[in-house]
């Protein structure tokens, strides 16, 4: 059950498997992470990053640019992710069709 914990604690929320899955397509700056993410805050995209960063799932490159450029990339250790993340989509794709009715998704959710 520790594992299980561990698990849960870094990637608790609501957020943070929606901001891995969109960086698991490649690197993406502040500004395009909230435009994918909808309804998420940029206060609170900021701190989810944050946390993603502490457990190496994400790192954060500033570019000596003016003003810095910060890129996003998800980490080899985000990466090892992947299979959970897919299956979570799936998952996530037919549990709509059963639960709202085939057809019936948001314009704009993927």
């Amino acid at each position: 059950m520790l594992s299980i914990r561990d698990a849960l604690e870094a990637l608790e929320g609501r957020w943070k498997l929606l901001i891995l899955f969109s960086l698991s397509d490649g690197p993406k700056r502040f500004g395009q992470l909230a435009k994918a993410i909808l309804g998420i805050t940029d206060k609170t995209l900021s701190a989810e990053l944050k946390r993603l960063e502490t457990n190496k799932l994400i790192e954060r490159t500033v570019h000596a640019t003016f003003p810095p450029t910060v890129v996003y990339n998800i980490t080899e250790h985000g990466r090892s992710l992947e299979g959970v993340l897919e299956g979570l989509h799936y998952w996530g794709l037919a549990h709509r069709q059963i639960v709202i009715g085939k057809g019936k998704f948001h314009e704009g959710e993927q």
